[in-house]
């Protein structure tokens, strides 16, 4: 069986580990892939959002299975595409896949299906939102209504610094077209939680739970990245209230309402969805969806996923999800990200890497490879978020140490990683 997987982070190393682990014994081909993947199969020098070449790569190789990795061609249409010409592809469509591509059309979306969100509004001009902002003397959060890469949202705690973030977004253009339109919405209060569920256009089934650290700092502190870390399981403060409560609750209330309303708009959505909620004193409420794995979140979950992702993904295909049962090793995971050196911002590359054979030699690690690529011999530094190393322990303590024990064997110039992922749930 020959299988593709779109992308070249930690995300598509971590799906590509569990492929490549498959009883089915598959050929796996990344594209563009990195030094990691490059140790499961075949990386293919063609990227991410060029469908035209994926799609002929497809039919030259014989791929079976295409899984999708990043949210960009998902956006621009690769399973359409993939579709069309008659190829098998994991995730959604154009038109569902939209859900995350546009946070204005996603809040919409939200008010008709009644789904619990913060008060927002929209904006493409930055006199009105300036007007708004005047009448706000609350926290706010801004967002880019576009694809930012993880990076399009500021909170903001004085109304004040939200017009500032307005401007860079509208006039600035600091997120490109991503920024063209924004969304102004409340802060809300309480603990954020990674949600992700697959889906077969009808059944549903909701995955092991995780908690993302956006910030690059310490404490939360420092700009929105794509993520520093994470970990799994993560149980929110539920003020005396079951989980399995709460998770019927996103599921009746959010999942489902979602799903009804993009079918009555004749939109199919098959593949991960994936929410952002904040656990509020009155429920959970929306931040954000995504349709794909978030990253680093996918490091903990796959780490812990004992399930073959091809059946799974075979089985969201063909609409028989109710078929799978889907298992977990009951061990929590940690994931700490090393990212370059000025990470969120500037940064090098090509920073010679060491000591990911001292760390993996723990049997509970796994180095999961995001911006690493191979020159010569030498393994070097590719990009922002270089490395995602993970570790499974009987305990959030005990994985959490072993994550950090590996993080200190491994040594590139300008290593940057938070020294508290976790650290809220010991």
């Amino acid at each position: 069986m020959n299988i593709l997987i779109i992308g070249g982070g930690g995300r598509e190393h971590a799906i590509a580990r569990n492929v490549y682990n498959s009883p089915n014994h598959p050929n796996v081909f990344c594209a563009p892939g990195n030094a990691g993947t490059a140790t499961l199969g075949a990386n293919v020098d063609t990227k991410a959002n060029d469908i035209a070449g994926l799609v002929e790569f497809a039919k030259r190789k014989d791929i079976e299975l295409t899984i999708v990795g990043p949210e960009q061609p998902l956006a621009d249409g690769i399973v359409d595409a993939f579709t069309e010409a008659g190829l098998r592809i994991f995730g959604p469509t154009r038109k569902a896949a939209r859900l995350e591509a546009d946070k204005a059309y996603a809040k919409q979306l939200m008010t008709e299906a009644r789904i619990p969100t913060a008060t927002s509004r929209t904006f493409t001009r930055v006199d009105h939102a300036r007007e708004y902002l005047a009448t706000r003397d609350e926290a706010q959060v801004v967002k880019a209504a576009g694809l930012a890469a993880g990076k399009g949202v500021v909170v903001c705690d004085d109304p004040a610094d939200a017009l500032l973030a307005a401007e860079r977004m509208l006039v600035d253009g600091e997120f490109g077209d991503a920024g063209r339109a924004i969304i102004v919405e409340e802060k809300l209060l309480g603990q954020e939680i990674s949600i992700h569920a697959i889906t077969d256009g009808s059944a549903v089934h909701i995955l092991e739970s995780s908690q993302d650290h956006k910030r690059a700092l310490d404490n939360d502190q420092g700009p929105n990245t794509g993520g520093m870390g994470a970990y799994s399981p993560f149980t929110p403060n539920l003020r005396g209230k079951s989980v399995a409560d709460f998770y019927t609750r996103v599921e009746n209330e959010i999942l489902l309402p979602t799903l009804d309303t993009l079918r009555r708009h004749d939109i199919e959505y098959k593949g991960v969805i994936y929410l952002g909620l904040m656990v509020t004193a009155g429920g959970p409420q929306v931040l954000e969806y995504n349709c794909r794995f978030g990253d680093p979140e996918t490091q903990v979950l796959f780490a812990r996923l004992k399930t073959d992702f091809v059946d799974i993904a075979e089985a969201c295909i063909d609409g028989r999800l109710d078929e799978i049962t889907i298992e977990y090793d009951p061990r929590p995971a940690v994931c700490v990200v090393m990212a370059s050196g000025g990470y969120p911002g500037a940064f090098e590359i090509n920073k010679p890497i060491s000591g990911i054979a001292e760390a993996e030699a723990d049997d509970n690690v796994v180095v999961y490879h995001a911006g690493t690529t191979m020159h010569g011999d030498r393994l070097v530094t590719s990009g922002g978020r270089v490395l995602g190393v993970t570790a499974l322990g009987t305990d959030i303590a005990t994985a959490t140490r072993g994550a950090y024990d590996a993080v200190g064997r491994i040594n590139f110039d300008g290593a940057h990683f938070r020294t508290d992922i976790a650290r809220s749930a010991l």
